[in-house]
């Protein structure tokens, strides 16, 4: 095991928290090796004028940081899976999954204790359209608003007034230290979640067997079959974060549950389906219910989603 270890990373503070979580880890497992983080921009992060549904491209969060790791720069990345592509650069892979946080969203607001008691056309903040879909599926008459920024940001246009209510992933909040910020955290029955929401990925060079090995303790086999069933139903809808599709799945005595979802932007149409097996099985699952739903027309939502716009296909 070498030394130094140098951990790529994103500057936000959402980031820098989770990859500092990753190097202390490290630092107590392994008492001779010190770590550094290498925080990089990336394109992600540098553009705040334009909804990300409308930028379009791979790794919109991942791709610079991806970059340094081929080239050396760095010896692991740490990155939220959400933001993952489901293909990867060649040489790199993800080699270590930790125990996932909650994957819920949270509903965050001044005044209102739920989406149910939000008053007509109350604004809601969201940079998801994931979110959006389904909100408009429970609350049509809402006014939905992009959101971005980080978190402080977020919180103060809320405390401002700006919006009523936002949604953020509970994952991030509790990471933060903000879980007193929550309101009530949303079920996945009614808001279902981004596909791998409240997962770490580690990435690795693929020939940094050593690495890999030494990092293994951090991995949790649980949380990487679920990542696995929510990754292949992503893969197979080719599929990014910023389109209308959420999965969520859940592992329970050997036995795999995987709940996925494509929707209009607008929620009016919404197909879902849950499927379950094996744990072994748990890619072949989500490939077969992403053909189920694309099956019962969500191949004609996708594409009417890319044709208007409202997303870039990734």
């Amino acid at each position: 095991m070498r030394t130094l270890l140098r951990i790529g990373t994103r500057a936000s503070l959402l980031a820098v928290t989770q990859s500092t979580w990753v190097k202390t880890q490290i630092e107590q497992a392994h008492p001779g090796v010190r770590v550094e983080l290498v925080k990089i921009s990336t394109k992600g992060d540098r553009i705040l004028d334009v909804p990300l549904a409308k930028v379009g491209g791979k790794g919109l969060f991942v791709k610079e940081i991806e970059d340094a790791l081929l080239a050396g720069e760095v010896d692991l990345a740490v990155h939220s899976m959400k933001d993952v592509p489901t293909e990867l650069p060649e040489g790199l892979h993800i080699g270590i999954i930790p125990l996932r946080e909650i994957p819920q969203d949270a509903f965050l607001s001044v005044k209102h204790d739920s989406i149910a008691a939000l008053p007509q056309g109350a604004t809601v903040g969201t940079s998801s359209l994931r979110r959006r879909s389904q909100l408009a599926a429970l609350r049509p008459d809402l006014t939905l608003v992009d959101l971005r920024g980080n978190i402080d940001t977020r919180l103060r246009k809320l405390d401002e007034g700006v919006y009523d209510a936002i949604i953020l992933a509970g994952a991030g909040l509790r990471r933060l230290g903000l879980e007193h910020r929550i309101t009530t955290l949303l079920d996945p029955a009614q808001m279902l979640p981004a596909i791998s929401q409240g997962a770490l990925g580690i990435e690795l060079r693929r020939d940094d067997a050593e690495l890999e090995a030494a990092l293994q303790f951090l991995h949790h086999r649980p949380t990487a079959t679920a990542v696995a069933a929510e990754r292949a139903f992503l893969l197979r809808l080719e599929g990014g974060c910023q389109v209308p599709i959420g999965a969520y799945a859940s592992l329970q005595d050997g036995v795999v549950s995987l709940t996925g979802l494509i929707a209009s932007v607008d929620g009016r149409q919404i197909i879902k389906d849950t499927i379950a097996g094996p744990a072994n099985q748990a890619h072949a699952l989500g490939l077969r219910l992403a053909e189920t739903l694309l099956a019962r027309g969500g191949k004609a939502i996708l594409d009417a989603v890319y044709c208007s716009g409202a997303a870039s296909p990734n």
